[in-house]
């Protein structure tokens, strides 16, 4: 066991003042048996010397003479003394020598551990070269990291031929549905460790409420949120109106978010394919997303296009960032409907100019050449305005029923493509019959033919009766592979939390993180392993300021992941998608155990991650 070195600071109004370091306090482990008959002498002056808290990894004491605390980092060890003098030189550090003397020999024994990961391959998060080291966790924290570390430990883990890794942090889930899912066994079992709720606009708006409910029903992963835009403008305009708010309901916005930030939201979230989103004027959301900048939160962004338009919609993005000052995020970047693919150098070339000028701009990625959302985005906005009953309305009156039929089929071909074939129905629940087909298939099931025509009466009947989710297979895998390398670029799944065997939804909820390791790190050498967990650990942590998270570092709190590069996989696909990923060790939250062997433990130690940004 290497030596601690005992830093002794004298501490005023509970803020250490003072700090020398003591080289003839360094204890070697044989060291600690001599003198405690000595000590024994000294009982009277310490009178009731109580403790609480384990001061081999840290905690308070309290004594006749005040507190002090031990702890550690790096290796060296402090204790801070309450009323208690530290001088240069002579002897009057007996003062307390005592007491310090003490606490000096339960610093040097030896560390005792709740895990210790040994001889594994730490990609620390950093994007450094992975290195092999053992890894102590005690109380939640990483203890320690080193070459064989000493102590006991109640759990061991040889991971020697594994990676071990900092907890991957999804950065755009739409999991607001976890306090029915809490163990959220689709995003652990692929090494998810952290989920981003309040993606594309829509969030619970009552964040201190919500944390409060999540914290009482116990859930798997630990929680983040952002406040969605569309949500604060369905509540404070009443619907998806198609105008701009009055200075009063705009203030109303402001406020709203305000709130949610002071409860601990890391930024607001737009989706400006949605209803109320698509509404917005871009005026209106630089408003709005004023309200973040006191906090340091980020602007998220499903824009306005991702196919044709994408250069204005970033555009837009970068004019929102840029005026409110904010950071910002691009999400799900892609490029959708092969009229659009192959302008990634373009975008991507934008958002370095972006950069270049001083806007603080990054974007995350799913690892499929698919996308999924609800099929009624196929549907113009104008029709959809007002709901379901509108919506019908309008279906109903022939010469706005013929619009909208056109519309659609104009958007078809400015796509690129022939039909609707490239969408597939994910779940549809007044028909489960029809899910997992696409369009064209399900026009024949349901209308005899599979021509355009039918496939559209099809997708408006479906969105009269309340919608449907679908997968959309509109991207080119070249595409996705240019986004993925750059170094800006968060692998996040754009996913909820699966109700396993329920309808047919996109494979990224099961196998997301597992594909970036497995098919883009093993298989196709797109990614180096330090640069893949790189974009899921400490980019996402630094980016969302998820504090003491995201690195494989002693004091980070002990969300760990240990794989098998060699077989983790993607077992999900897009027919057959509620098969969870596999090759995954050992997932800790918190320094506790959610998979072991890839199958969940059915713990519950997540907590609610509050931002905590400047105000």
């Amino acid at each position: 066991m290497k030596e601690a070195e005992l830093s002794v600071s004298s501490v005023e109004g509970g803020r250490a003042s003072g700090s020398e370091r003591s080289s003839f306090l360094n204890f070697k482990r044989g060291f600690i048996k001599i003198g405690l008959g000595w000590l024994g002498g000294m009982q009277t002056w310490l009178g009731d010397l109580e403790t609480s808290g384990d001061w081999t990894g840290g905690g308070a004491y309290p004594t006749t003479a005040g507190e002090g605390t031990c702890s550690t980092s790096g290796g060296k060890w402090e204790v801070a003394l309450r009323d208690g003098i530290w001088h240069k030189g002579g002897v009057r550090y007996l003062i307390r020598s005592s007491l310090i003397l003490l606490v000096s020999l339960h610093c040097v024994v030896a560390a005792d551990f709740d895990w210790l990961i040994k001889g594994g391959r730490i990609a620390d998060g950093t994007g450094n070269p992975a290195y092999f080291a053992d890894v102590g966790i005690k109380d939640g924290r990483i203890l320690a990291i080193g070459k064989e570390l000493k102590g006991e430990a109640k759990q061991v883990l040889e991971a020697k031929g594994l990676v071990v890794a900092p907890g991957f942090i999804d950065v755009h889930t739409h999991a607001e549905g976890i306090e029915k899912q809490p163990l959220s066994e689709n995003f652990v079992r692929m090494g998810v460790t952290t989920l981003v709720l309040g993606n594309c606009g829509g969030s619970r708006i009552d964040v201190a409420k919500y944390f409060k409910e999540l914290e009482d029903v116990l859930v798997s992963p630990n929680v983040a949120t952002l406040i969605g835009h569309g949500t604060v403008r369905g509540q404070v305009m009443g619907g998806s109106f198609k105008r701009p708010p009055t200075a009063a309901e705009l203030a109303k916005m402001k406020a709203l978010v305000t709130k949610a930030m002071e409860e601990g939201a890391v930024g607001l979230s737009t989706g400006l394919i949605y209803l109320p989103g698509t509404f917005s004027e871009t005026e209106e959301l630089v408003e709005v997303t004023k309200a973040i900048a006191p906090f340091d939160g980020i602007y998220v962004s499903h824009m306005r296009s991702e196919s044709g338009d994408i250069l204005k919609a970033l555009d837009e993005l970068f004019r929102i960032a840029r005026e409110a000052g904010v950071r910002a995020e691009i999400s799900h970047i892609k490029l959708a409907g092969k009229s659009a693919w192959g302008q990634t150098d373009k975008v991507l070339a934008a958002i370095e100019t972006a950069r270049a000028e001083g806007l603080d701009i990054t974007q995350d990625q799913y690892m499929y050449p698919a996308s999924s959302t609800g099929l009624s985005s196929r549907v113009p906005e104008w029709a959809r305005e007002g709901g379901d009953e509108k919506f019908r309305e309008r279906l109903a009156v022939p010469e706005l029923r013929a619009k909208i039929v056109k519309e659609i089929q104009e958007s078809v071909v400015k796509s690129g493509n022939e039909d609707l074939s490239y969408v597939f129905i994910a779940e549809y629940r007044k028909n489960k019959k029809l899910n997992g087909l696409n369009l064209a298939q399900a026009a024949q099931a349901a209308k005899g033919n599979t021509s355009l025509d039918a496939q559209i009466d099809l997708l408006l009947e479906i969105t009269a009766n309340g919608g449907a989710s679908g997968v959309f297979h509109s991207m080119s895998e070249e595409d996705l592979r240019k986004y993925l390398v750059h170094p800006n670029t968060m692998i996040a799944s754009d996913s909820g939390v699966r109700v396993f065997g329920e309808g047919v939804p996109h494979p990224r909820g099961y196998g997301n993180s597992a594909r970036a390791l497995g098919e883009y790190v093993r298989e196709q050498k797109i990614l180096r392993l330090e640069d893949a967990v790189r974009r899921m650990t400490s980019l996402p942590a630094t980016t969302f300021q998820l504090k003491e998270r995201g690195l494989i570092r002693e004091g980070m709190k002990a969300d760990v992941v240990v794989f098998d590069l060699a077989k983790v996989q993607d077992n999900a696909t897009f027919t057959e998608p509620h098969q969870y990923a596999t090759g995954f060790k050992l997932v800790l939250v918190n320094g506790e155990a959610v998979v072991k062997d890839d199958h969940h433990t059915q713990a519950r130690p997540g907590k609610m991650l509050r931002h905590e940004g400047k105000k």
